[in-house]
């Protein structure tokens, strides 16, 4: 579960190393990096032996039609939700779309996955949700007032509404994938999931590129103009949420812990994006005394919201 957090909150440093790179054509390359990384892991940790049932192509071959389709619609939903809030984020910025987007997505996802398998202490699961959603609200007002003026628009609104539905309405989809008859095991259903995502990422991205929520559309040609540096840090960016993906996956399937935990644990993400914001982006630099109690006060609520959430299974 911290691998996971670790993963989600640290991917998007490869979007901001070249600002020409525009999100349309960054997320293609990230959703194929995702894709890679699902394979990797599907073909050597997820390949146990020759009998097991649990081994890749085993369980690829002996599960039923229902756990495929809710797989591979989770990671179609999971991109469209995904790429809305990417775009949120462009057009209104992080004071509007990560309280609106990953708030939403937080208490919608978690409260669907206890539905899903309620496992563990459901006040500290959701105890530690309320503290969670206290620090985005926190990070946000810092935001703004770094930013000294609201970029807030209809639009952008929208937009992280939209993100927060598709980000937490896939995890539950998974979650029931990885249960019942003829259920998918973590490792196999990674890789169903990136296909979803592909699908639905593809036509997104070339319906983002005509129609633009902000600056002049692209076609495929801008995208094939870019050179192999560029390519590779989308592709790496990719990569890294495929790693915190599986992680979570992985942990989600742990009868202790359970979709639930994993799912809130994993969102956390948002205090590691604060980090690199704060010391290796220097976003608050020269940032003034309220701004900073304020950073202070969203590391902490973050901080006892997670240890609440990683309680959840032990303290029943």
């Amino acid at each position: 579960m911290l691998l996971s957090m670790v993963c989600w909150g640290s991917w998007a440093n490869t979007q901001k190393i070249d600002s020409r790179w525009r999100f349309e054509l960054f997320y293609l390359d990230y959703t194929f990096g995702l894709l890679a990384a699902a394979v990797l892991f599907g073909l050597t940790l997820g390949r146990t032996d020759a009998t097991s049932a649990n081994s890749f192509f085993i369980n690829l071959h002996a599960t039923g039609s229902r756990s495929l389709l809710e797989a591979f619609a989770g990671g179609a939903i999971f991109s469209i939700g995904n790429i809305l809030l990417v775009a949120a984020i462009s057009v209104a910025g992080m004071a509007v779309a990560f309280p609106v987007g990953a708030g939403l997505a937080l208490v919608l996802g978690s409260l669907l996955n206890y539905f899903v398998s309620p496992t563990g202490n459901p006040a500290l699961i959701f105890g530690g949700i309320a503290l969670v959603c206290v620090a985005i609200g926190l990070d946000a007002l810092a935001y703004r007032d770094l930013e000294g003026e609201a970029r807030s628009t209809t639009k952008g609104i929208l937009l992280s509404i939209g993100g927060g539905i598709g980000a937490g309405l896939f995890y539950p989809l998974v979650a029931k994938s990885l249960s019942g008859p003829g259920h998918l095991v973590p490792y196999t259903v990674n890789v169903v999931f990136a296909l979803g995502a592909l699908s639905t990422a593809l036509p997104m991205s070339c319906l983002l590129m005509r129609k633009p929520v902000s600056g002049p559309p692209l076609t495929l040609r801008d995208y094939t103009a870019g050179d192999l540096r560029l390519h590779a840090w989308g592709i790496a960016g990719g990569l890294l949420w495929g790693i915190g993906t599986i992680a979570n996956f992985v942990a989600s399937y742990v009868p202790m812990i359970g979709p639930a935990t994993s799912f809130a644990m994993g969102e956390g993400n948002t205090m590691i994006s604060a980090l690199w914001g704060v010391f290796v982006w220097r976003e608050f630099k020269g940032a003034n005394a309220r701004v900073k109690l304020l950073l202070a006060m969203m590391f902490l609520f973050f901080l006892l919201g997670l240890t609440s959430i990683a309680l959840a299974p032990i303290i029943k």
